[in-house]
C-alpha cells in the first residue's frame, strides 16, 4: 500500500511538472497570472465561507442559553478556555507563529520574496475560529487575509513564478480574502494597494480586480446579496453638519492613535511574560473579566456595530449588569464610552495571550461606538443641534479604520460596501481624510506596519527605500581585498600589491580586527624606493577608514554613511569588530538596479 501511494505521488509530481513546463512554453506570463488570480479568488471565497460558518457555529452553540436580562458568568469561562485551546493548537500542532496575519504578509513581501508556508492556507482559519467563537475580541479579517495571501503564494510557488509575480499573487489572495469575508470587492483591492503597498500598475490592476470580484461573487452566490451590516438611511446628511464631521474626523484620529498605542503597549507587556501558560491565563483572565463587564466585547462584535449604526445603543446593554438602565441616556453614553476604551485592552489581551485574530473588526467596532458617542453626547448636552447618531456611527467606522489602517480610500469604500451607505459618501470622505491626516502627525505607520518599520523591514511605495530594504548587506560584501598586518614592511607590502587587482588593503591585527586601511595612492610616492623597503612599516603609512559598516546595518543606513563620508568603499566588521569585507557604491548600485528591474517590471 505504501509503495502504491509513493508511486501515485511520483506519477502526480511528474504530470504536474509536465504541466508547468507546457505552461511556460505555451501560455503567456500575464495571461497565466490572471488565470491564477481567478482560481485564487475562488479558493479564497470558499475559505471565507468556511471561516464564517465555523465562527458562527462555535459562538452560537456556546451562547445558545445566554440570558439577555442580566449578567452571565459563563463569560468568565469561555474566553479563557478558548485562549488555552488555541495556545495548545499553535504550540503542539502548528508549531509556528501565525498571529498578526497582515504583519506577517507584509514581512513575507518585504523580506521573504513573498513566500508563505503551505500550512498558512488553513491554520489561521482554525485557530481564529476557536479564538473568536469562544469570545476572543478580535476580527476574522486578519487571519483570512493571511490565509488568502498564503493561497496565492503557494499557487505561484507551485508554478515556479518569479518573486515579482509571487508578490502580485499574494496581493490577489489578500484582496480576495477580505472581499470574500466582507463581500466588498473594491475594498479588497484597495486594501492590497494601501495597506500591503502593492504598486498600482497595468500588470497588477486586472489580477487584483479579478481575484477580489471572484471571491465576492462566491460569497454572494452562497449567502445572498445582503450587505454585512443592515443600515437604513432615514436621516440625510445636511451641509450644516459638515463642521461636526470635521470634528469627528479629528476625534477619530486621536481614537485611532489610542487604539494603536494601547494595543502595542499591552502586546509588549504580554511579550515580556516568557511562560506560555502564564501568558495565556493572564491574558485570558483579563479578557474574560472585560467581557463579563462589557458583553459586546465578545467575539467580533458585529451585532453591536449593527445596533450603533441603527441608533439602538440601549440594546448593547443586554446581558450585562446595566440591563435595567438600558433606557437611561447618561448610562448609555458612559457605557458606550467604556466599551470604546475597553476594546483596545480586550483585543490586545486576546492576541497577546495567544489567540489569533485581526484588528479590522475592533477598528470598525471602536469607530461605530466613537461616532455614536460623539453625536449622542452632543445631543444630550442641550445644544440646539440634532445630529443623526446613526450617520455619525457609520462615519466613525470609516474614520477609525482610516486612522488605524492608514488607508482612507479603503475605509471609505469598505464602510459603504459593508452597509450600503453610499448616500453618506461626502461625510465619509471628510471624516476618513481628516482622521488619516490627524494620526499621520503622531504615527507615520499603520498598526500592521509599525512593527516592521521599527526593525527596518518594511516595503513601502517609496521605490528607493523599498528596493534598499530588499537588499541585504551580506549580498553586497566583497571579499577579494588582500589583508596586511601593521608590522609588515614596505617590501612585503609591495609584494602584496603586485598580486592584487585592488588599490585598497585592510590592515588586520592578530585577532583579525580591523585597525586601519592602506590606500595605494597614499604610498605611490614611496613604493618604488628600495631604500625604504626595510625601514618603512604598514603601521606608519596606514590610515583609518572614514567609517565602518556593521554586518547588521540596514541598507538605508549604509547609504547614509556613504553620503556622509563621500567614500567609495567602506569596510564591514562584525559585532566584535572583526573584519568581514568591503562594500562599494558600485556594487550596491548594480544590485539596486537589478532588484528594481526585477520587482518593477511592468
Amino acid at each position: 500500500m505504501k509503495q502504491y501511494i509513493n508511486n501515485l505521488s511520483h506519477s502526480f509530481s511528474s504530470m504536474f511538472l509536465s504541466l508547468v513546463m507546457w505552461r511556460e512554453k505555451h501560455v503567456k506570463e500575464r495571461t497565466f497570472v490572471m488565470i491564477l488570480a481567478f482560481f485564487t479568488g475562488i479558493l479564497c471565497g470558499f475559505a471565507a465561507l468556511i471561516f464564517k460558518w465555523l465562527i458562527h457555529y462555535i459562538s452560537s452553540t456556546l451562547l445558545l442559553n445566554i440570558d439577555t436580562t442580566g449578567a452571565n458568568y459563563m463569560y468568565l469561562i469561555y474566553p479563557l478556555v478558548g485562549i488555552v485551546i488555541v495556545s495548545l493548537y499553535v504550540r503542539y500542532v502548528v508549531r509556528d507563529h501565525i498571529s498578526h496575519g497582515v504583519t506577517r504578509v507584509l514581512y513575507a513581501i518585504s523580506q521573504n520574496k513573498s513566500r508563505l508556508k503551505a500550512h498558512n492556507c488553513y491554520t489561521s482559519v482554525v485557530a481564529s475560529s476557536i479564538t473568536i467563537g469562544f469570545g476572543g475580541s478580535v476580527g476574522a479579517e486578519g487571519p483570512i487575509v493571511y490565509t488568502g495571501a498564503a493561497i496565492g503564494s503557494n499557487l505561484g510557488q507551485a508554478f515556479r513564478l518569479s518573486p515579482r509575480l509571487l508578490m502580485l499573487l499574494v496581493g490577489c489572495g489578500a484582496a480576495a480574502g477580505l472581499s470574500g469575508i466582507f463581500k466588498a470587492p473594491l475594498a479588497g483591492a484597495l486594501f492590497t494597494l494601501e495597506v500591503l503597498m502593492i504598486d498600482l500598475t497595468t500588470v497588477s490592476v486586472m489580477p487584483l480586480l479579478i481575484s477580489s470580484i471572484t471571491a465576492a461573487t462566491v460569497a454572494y452566490v452562497f449567502t445572498g446579496y445582503d450587505v454585512e451590516f443592515f443600515f437604513t438611511q432615514s436621516e440625510y446628511f445636511l451641509p450644516a453638519r459638515i463642521p461636526y464631521a470635521v470634528a469627528l474626523g479629528v476625534l477619530c484620529g486621536f481614537v485611532s492613535l489610542y487604539l494603536i498605542r494601547v494595543i502595542n503597549m499591552m502586546e509588549g507587556f504580554y511579550s515580556s511574560i516568557k511562560n506560555t501558560w502564564i501568558r495565556a491565563v493572564t491574558g485570558g483572565a483579563i479578557l474574560a473579566i472585560l467581557i463579563f463587564i462589557f458583553p459586546p466585547l465578545y467575539g467580533e462584535g458585529y451585532d453591536v456595530i449593527t445596533l450603533m449604526i441603527n441608533g439602538d445603543a440601549g440594546s448593547a446593554l443586554n446581558g450585562s449588569f446595566f440591563y435595567n438602565d438600558r433606557n437611561t441616556a447618561w448610562v448609555i453614553s458612559l457605557y458606550v464610552l467604556g466599551l470604546t476604551l475597553a476594546k483596545a485592552f480586550a483585543t490586545s489581551s486576546t492576541n497577546g495571550a495567544g489567540g489569533v485574530g485581526g484588528t479590522f473588526a475592533p477598528a470598525l467596532h471602536v469607530g461605530s461606538m466613537a461616532g455614536f458617542c460623539f453625536a449622542f453626547t452632543l445631543n444630550q448636552l442641550g445644544f440646539d443641534i440634532d445630529l443623526s447618531v446613526k450617520n455619525f456611527a457609520l462615519m466613525g467606522m470609516a474614520g477609525v479604520m482610516s486612522g488605524v489602517m492608514h488607508a482612507p480610500l479603503m475605509s471609505i469604500f469598505l464602510t459603504a460596501e459593508l452597509t450600503g451607505g453610499y448616500e453618506l459618501f461626502l461625510p465619509l470622505l471628510i471624516v476618513s481624510t481628516i482622521s488619516y491626516g490627524t494620526i499621520k502627525i503622531f504615527e507615520p505607520y499603520s498598526i500592521y506596519a509599525i512593527r516592521l518599520a521599527k526593525r527596518g523591514e518594511l516595503l513601502t511605495h517609496h521605490k528607493d527605500k523599498s528596493v534598499l530594504r530588499l537588499l541585504k548587506i551580506n549580498s553586497v560584501i566583497e571579499n577579494d581585498f588582500m589583508p596586511v598586518t601593521p608590522d609588515m614592511n614596505l617590501k612585503s607590502m609591495v609584494e602584496v600589491i603586485s598580486k592584487s587587482n585592488r588599490n585598497l588593503f585592510p590592515v588586520l591585527d592578530d585577532q583579525q580586527k580591523l585597525v586601519g586601511v592602506v590606500l595605494l595612492d597614499d604610498i605611490r610616492n614611496i613604493m618604488f624606493r628600495p631604500d625604504l623597503y626595510k625601514r618603512m612599516f604598514v603601521s606608519k603609512f596606514m590610515s583609518m577608514p572614514p567609517a565602518t559598516i556593521r554586518i547588521g546595518d540596514a541598507m538605508e543606513e549604509v547609504m547614509k554613511t556613504f553620503d556622509r563620508t563621500g567614500a567609495w568603499n567602506l569596510p564591514v566588521v562584525d559585532e566584535e569588530d572583526r573584519y568581514v569585507g568591503f562594500v562599494s557604491k558600485s556594487k550596491i548600485f548594480n544590485s539596486y538596479r537589478r532588484v528594481l528591474r526585477h520587482y518593477s517590471e511592468d
